[in-house]
């Protein structure tokens, strides 16, 4: 597969290929000893940044779009010593970058369809993305790590068919291959994979591929491309673009874009040799600016992921159903000590909010359901998130068929020079951002030399190892699983982030206190967060740390700490807090993190377990549960409890709190639901649970409301 543009300046074409077969300059490149880092020690701050943009005469290359492939060419520019900007519209990887399978894969389907069509092209894009996949593995060891991943077989014939896909699989990535794959039996399927479903399981091959945190692995590229002298500026929109006639040809040349703050307002111009469109789903809007006749390409596609508790799934080990009932797969992983289930497959509308579909989430949990136990009960309340990102399937503008959806990705050079990178996948954004630039230099005469980000570490990269948790724990005195949360998401910079952690106040931990009890998530990091560019509260829930993907609830119950800590550091208004604590938070939780789904199948499809004897006593225990929910949500969390017990004047330790509430929160999310109150009511008139603290602290907590007469509750923390 090749691509082709036409230099208008030389009238002469360029063919530039896509698909590489292992390169011959595959060396590592050591960053400290061969590029220069100028901002080694200190980012500058987003606004130092926002001044190099305005001040800067020209850039060589400004890149439009900070997810994984934006951020690629980016640092791909700045390394071969162009002078480099880029801007994004929200956050960084706040689009499909962040919202993907969190796999670095190959693509075993791609290779069984290369095999089975005699593909060549296929099989090319498979071991182009395996190589990437080492690379990948090898540049942020913090951030990504080999998992293995067990596809089970429940027919006889199936065992020599899969095991032979998956040892090509093998033999395709070659020296690159993480981990040899292998035959399971039935019993040792089981021992590794114990939620499996034992009937007709016949065995099981295991086969390996990287997995990685896509939102700060996206992060990691863009802060090392600052590092080497990259300006970029989050929440910075393109109003339009800039253009100049070509004094040679008479035609139209765009020269740069016309920018905005979107914090500020503030408008400005930023000026370079060639602007790279690396928009994702809005690749068609920047085509348009450039010219209105151009027909779109990108063919969007939903992918809607869950997440479940974490006892779902072995801590090590994944699970791939190769066909679903409608012939896609599913990936069911373990990912940040919970399980992620998905994705889902259908054409969308392009939005920079896309919203999990009831029917999509419901499809996930039922594939679920046929590979697990039926001792496993997968409830629809058990999703603690769920959320869809946009796939930007395109076709090739160049092709005479323009309807025939491209395969693996596209670059393309206007007339008036604008490079378009559209489609591929996350493992294979290196590569891509190495063609875009190719293609840049050769039709904008940019120089610069050949790509350097083969073997480039990321951001935080060069000073992990696997015990580095070790030296936080010992130095700091933090928690050992905060330790090694900060090890595994920032890497060498950990320590940077352990400095910034105040006291505790408690003999154990020193330092490091938590924003919600059940993640290791910490207070330093919404501080350290800001130095990286993080805007709002919902970068820091989002995308420096995962809460949000992980657990709208925990997510809820952590923004006013997290807001109280960003208004002191950014000189927050009254009005802009307020904003942060409630407008954003409500759309991005609500809505694009499914909990409106959760909230309507909690109080719409909850079942009710009690004896036939006990029927009398659910108004009696019904009415209890309401005066801890007033507003009638359906569950109750620790910020329902500490109200009523503040107006009883009862004092308990938050950690505490949610130490009780977790006891009776049957499915880990964080609330206890009305279901689960009835349950355990139950089981304590039966005598099946005794000394219950939630059930003793909420009869005392009515006894004493009923002795001071009505009392109102005002939920002033908001909640949805």
């Amino acid at each position: 597969l090749f691509l082709s543009f036409n230099n208008a300046s030389t009238k002469t074409d360029v063919t530039v290929p896509v698909l590489h077969v292992v390169q011959a300059r595959l060396a590592y490149v050591a960053a400290e000893g061969e590029l220069k880092q100028p901002f080694k020690d200190e980012l500058p701050t987003r606004q130092a940044q926002l001044s190099t943009l305005q001040d800067t005469e020209e850039f060589d290359v400004l890149v439009v779009g900070g997810g994984a492939t934006g951020s690629g060419c980016a640092l791909d520019a700045v390394t071969r010593n162009l002078k480099t900007a880029l801007v994004e519209r929200n956050d960084f990887s706040s689009g499909t970058s962040s919202r993907s399978t969190k796999l670095i894969h190959g693509g075993v389907r791609y290779l069984q369809k290369a095999i089975m069509k005699l593909d060549y092209e296929q099989y090319m894009m498979v071991k182009e993305a395996l190589h990437e996949r080492s690379n990948l593995l090898d540049i942020a060891p913090h951030l990504s790590a080999p998992l293995p991943i067990m596809l089970p077989v429940y027919k006889w014939w199936q065992l020599p068919y899969y095991w032979a896909g998956i040892k090509m699989y093998d033999l395709v990535a070659g020296g690159q291959c993480l981990k040899s794959s292998y035959v399971l039996s039935k019993n040792k399927a089981l021992e590794l994979f114990p939620m499996l479903k034992k009937d007709k399981l016949v065995g099981a091959i295991v086969y390996y591929d990287g997995q990685h945190n896509d939102a700060r692995m996206n992060l990691a590229i863009a802060l090392t491309a600052a590092r080497h002298g990259a300006a970029i500026a989050n929440y910075t929109e393109v109003v339009h673009l800039l253009k100049k006639t070509d004094a040679g040809t008479g035609k139209e040349k765009v020269c740069g874009a016309r920018c905005r703050d979107v914090i500020t307002g503030n408008e400005f111009d930023v000026r370079a040799k060639c602007v790279i469109n690396a928009t994702g789903p809005f690749t068609d809007s920047l085509r348009k600016m450039d010219d209105g006749k151009n027909t779109n390409i990108c063919q969007p596609s939903a992918g809607v992921h869950i997440v479940i508790p974490g006892y779902y799934s072995p801590d090590n080990m994944g699970l791939l159903d190769p066909a679903t009932s409608d012939g896609r797969v599913i990936f069911f992983l373990p990912w940040e000590k919970m399980t992620i289930a998905g994705t889902t497959d259908t054409p969308t509308d392009i939005t920079a909010h896309p919203i999990p579909r009831e029917e999509d989430i419901n499809f996930i949990l039922n594939e679920v359901r046929n590979y697990l136990s039926p001792d496993v009960e997968v409830r629809r309340g058990d999703v603690l998130a769920a959320w869809s990102g946009i796939r930007p399937l395109v076709t090739d503008p160049n092709s005479k068929d323009t309807q025939s959806i491209c395969r693996n990705h596209i670059v393309n050079v206007s007339d008036s020079g604008l490079v378009t990178i559209a489609g591929g996948k996350w493992t294979t954004y290196r590569s891509m951002a190495e063609e875009t630039l190719d293609a840049a230099v050769a039709a904008h005469r940019l120089g610069g030399g050949p790509s350097k980000t083969v073997g480039l570490v990321l951001e935080g990269g060069q000073d992990w190892s696997p015990t580095l948790y070790i030296r936080l724990v010992q130095d700091y005195g933090l928690e050992n699983e905060v330790a090694q949360h900060l090890a595994a998401t920032y890497g060498g910079k950990a320590f940077d982030v352990a400095k910034m952690a105040r006291v505790t106040g408690k003999r154990w931990p020193i330092v490091g206190n938590r924003l919600v009890s059940e993640f290791p998530y910490i207070e330093s990091e919404v501080r350290y967060a800001v130095k990286e560019y993080a805007c709002t509260a919902i970068d820091v829930i989002a995308r420096r740390t995962r809460l949000g993907f992980l657990n709208v609830q925990a997510a809820d119950e952590a923004l006013p700490r997290i807001v109280d800590i960003m208004g002191k550091m950014l000189d927050w208004s009254d009005k802009k807090r307020t904003c942060n604590l409630f407008s954003l938070p409500w759309f991005f939780l609500y809505l694009e993190m499914g909990y409106r789904s959760r909230s309507e199948q909690l109080t719409g499809t909850t079942e009710i377990t009690l004896d036939t004897q006990e029927l009398c006593l659910i108004d009696r225990y019904t009415n209890r549960f309401h005066k801890f929910d007033k507003d009638s949500k359906g569950f109750i969390t620790t910020v329902d409890v500490q109200r009523v017990l503040q107006n009883i004047s009862v004092q308990i330790d938050e950690n505490a709190l949610h130490e009780i509430l977790n006891e009776v929160d049957l499915n880990k999310n964080g609330q206890v639901e009305l279901n689960e109150f009835l349950q355990l009511m139950s089981a304590v008139k039966k005598g099946q649970v005794s000394d219950s603290r939630l059930a003793i602290l909420m009869k005392t907590a009515e006894e004493s409301l009923d002795l001071r007469g009505p009392v109102t509750v005002d939920r002033s923390g908001g909640g949805v």
